[in-house]
């Protein structure tokens, strides 16, 4: 059995069981059938599932919002705009995912020759639990879009939202004419995982998870052969440089590090802070941190809820304590919060190193490290010393040298003067240990086609 649990509570929400091998088989051979009906459906047929799916999850955003609360713990308000960021996504893919897939001309000494992009067939999501339903759209959407067909291996403590999004496809497809099993949870531990990716029904695999996850998802899909999208870990850079607005850059900065409770992969986690402008920035992000109210996410005033599972605040908990050891320094928090569920204190270090672990770690909660820097060349080295390279803010007001230092940052996105955030409309993903491949926009739709070269005499 898997075992969901509430947060807020640390009381178990539900009980699942586990699909049996034979049921796998059964799936994945009813994910084979739907794709041969799917792959030759139009785009306009493909894009009304798609607008279908949208609207099921704007009318009921409600209920989807309660049972991520109920699964992870993400304040109430997130929740809802994560189920309307999905529609979005959907909607997004449904009005271009035609012109991102249109067959591209090509000039060569043949009478016709063209590039062509054409579906591969199922597709396995292994999915995290911090965004339970955008993570999932997100892969979904362009590749319904593109013609192939979903299997979905959510993370165990979220298995009840898998178990809604296939509801909303199949309420969506009975609708539109998606094809029954076009897109499938499997409930199935971890262990099971590399199993389904090395069945030959299966074409290509993503995942969205940690570095050890993302370790044996690509292990396994490279022994099979198979592509893979992987979106890991990261431990973004917030660059204040010495013309920055400083009160903008604390005020977005606090937002950005305890966005989703902190635990977001592009969530910022190094502040490095131009020592000009140090004392001013910590003063007003300290300040603007201490004001954000924790407690029970279904309350709408909460901005910060509890982590997701006990074991992650221990080591958050663990982090900080090998961080002040080594010498950095304790503004705000730092401890467990005393109350039922698995809450922990918004924290701000200081005079953090790169040898301390809130530098070099992950930190998956809302603990922020502030880092000094001695001017630009400085900052962009320290925002590069990390294993990391998934998304980076850069703050100043030279909007000219900001774009040239951040030619320079090694990460998937750059955004100055704003808070890194995913968007349909931009391809989504990571360098280094982050992952490889993008999501979103005309480079995710085109991750899992077959690139097809067209030559006629």
């Amino acid at each position: 059995m898997i075992e969901t649990v509430n947060p807020s509570t640390g009381q178990v929400r539900e009980r699942y069981r586990i699909h049996e091998p034979n049921e796998i088989d059964q799936r994945l051979a009813l994910a084979v059938r739907a794709f041969e009906a799917w792959r030759g459906r139009s785009f306009a047929e493909r894009a009304g599932v798609l607008l279908a799916a949208a609207d099921l999850l704007e009318s009921r955003k409600e209920e989807w919002a309660r049972l991520m609360v109920e699964e992870m713990g993400k304040p109430v308000g997130a929740a809802r705009a994560e189920a309307e960021k999905c529609a979005w996504v959907c909607r997004h893919y449904a009005a271009e995912g035609e012109r991102y897939l249109a067959p591209r001309p090509v000039e060569t000494d043949a009478s016709r020759s063209y590039v062509r992009y054409d579906p591969l067939g199922p597709v396995l999501a292994v999915m995290p639990w911090n965004f339970p339903f955008w993570q999932v759209f997100r892969f979904a959407a362009p590749g319904l879009m593109a013609g192939n067909v979903g299997l979905l291996k959510h993370a165990s403590n979220t298995t009840g939202c898998a178990l809604a999004i296939e509801r909303v496809f199949r309420e969506a497809g009975a609708e539109a004419g998606l094809p029954d099993g076009a897109f499938q949870t499997l409930v199935i531990p971890s262990r099971a995982v590399a199993g389904v990716v090395a069945d030959e029904r299966v074409r290509a695999v993503t995942l969205t998870g940690s570095e050890p996850a993302g370790r044996a998802v690509a292990t396994a899909a490279a022994e099979a052969i198979k592509k893979s999208v992987l979106e890991l870990g990261g431990s973004d850079p917030f660059v204040v440089l010495a013309d920055a607005d400083v009160a903008a850059a604390a005020e977005v900065g606090a937002r950005a590090r305890m966005v989703n409770s902190g635990q977001s992969c592009i969530a910022a986690k190094r502040f490095i802070v131009d020592r000009k402008v140090m004392a001013g920035f910590v003063d007003a992000f300290v300040a603007r941190i201490a004001a954000m109210k924790v407690g029970d996410p279904m309350d709408e005033t909460n901005e910060i809820g509890p982590l997701a599972r006990p074991d992650l605040v221990d080591d958050l908990d663990d982090q900080v304590k090998r961080s002040v050891a080594k010498g950095a320094r304790l503004l705000l928090g730092g401890e467990r919060i005393d109350r039922p569920g698995f809450f922990y204190a918004p924290t701000v270090l200081v005079d953090v190193a790169p040898e301390h672990a809130a530098f070099s770690e992950e930190t998956f909660g809302p603990v922020a490290a502030v880092i000094p820097a001695d001017g630009d060349e400085d900052a962009i080295r320290l925002a590069n010393a990390t294993a990391f390279g998934l998304g980076a803010s850069l703050w100043s007001r030279d909007l000219e040298r900001a774009e040239g230092l951040a030619a320079r940052v090694e990460a998937g996105a750059v955004f100055v003067n704003g808070l890194v955030k995913s968007d349909p409309r931009l391809p989504f993903g990571g360098v280094k240990r982050s992952g490889w491949g993008r999501e979103l926009a005309e480079e995710g739709i085109r991750e899992f086609v077959n690139v097809k070269s067209v030559w006629i005499a």
